[in-house]
């Protein structure tokens, strides 16, 4: 049970009621996730504002969700593990096997590998890695725009998977729980 109570959409009022009617607006649907996050309003809209920045950008919405896969699973998260692994596989259309390969920073596919790789170069070094992690994407062909949205889409799932794991969430898709737990 979370530790900091979900508010319900049913009987939410004020801004948090704003902010669950836009969340589900924006994703068809409420997870967990933002009934609790809404107990800041202001949090869920700052996610909301920044997912739906980083969905019109360079990155595909396959590459972000394996971004996410790989970022839950270096922190060990299982609420976005889950997640990520559910919608990844209904929503992006990403093979199993694809699936399972991103929890490892891996893929078939060269151009997502190289992304990958900078994902976990990122993470393991907190980015202290600097100019070595940026020539590495770019000779694997990564663009500056691709390079500094890896690093945003990181940031924010960073910030779920810390408050998920804080909290506690309740898993509200198939449970995927990480390797390291």
């Amino acid at each position: 049970m979370s530790h900091i109570p979900e508010i319900d959409p049913a009987t939410a009022s004020g801004k948090a009621a704003t902010q669950l009617e836009e969340t589900k607006r924006a994703l068809g649907s409420v997870p967990n996730l933002f009934k609790v996050m809404v107990n800041s309003p202001a949090a869920v809209k700052g996610y909301l504002a920044m997912n739906g920045a980083l969905s019109a950008g360079t990155l595909s919405f396959t590459v972000r969700e394996r971004i996410s896969i790989a970022t839950a699973e270096f922190n060990g998260c299982t609420y976005c593990l889950s997640a990520h692994s559910f919608s990844g596989g209904k929503f992006a259309k990403i093979s199993d096997s694809e699936l399972a390969a991103a929890r490892e920073g891996k893929s078939e596919d060269p151009h997502i590998q190289a992304i990958l790789t900078l994902v976990l170069s990122v993470l393991e070094t907190r980015g202290h890695e600097g100019g070595a992690a940026v020539q590495a994407a770019r000779d694997a062909g990564l663009s500056d725009a691709e390079i500094t949205e890896v690093v945003a889409n990181i940031s924010l799932n960073v910030m779920t998977n810390y408050f998920n794991e804080l909290v506690d969430t309740d898993v509200d898709f198939p449970r995927v729980v990480p390797h390291a737990h």
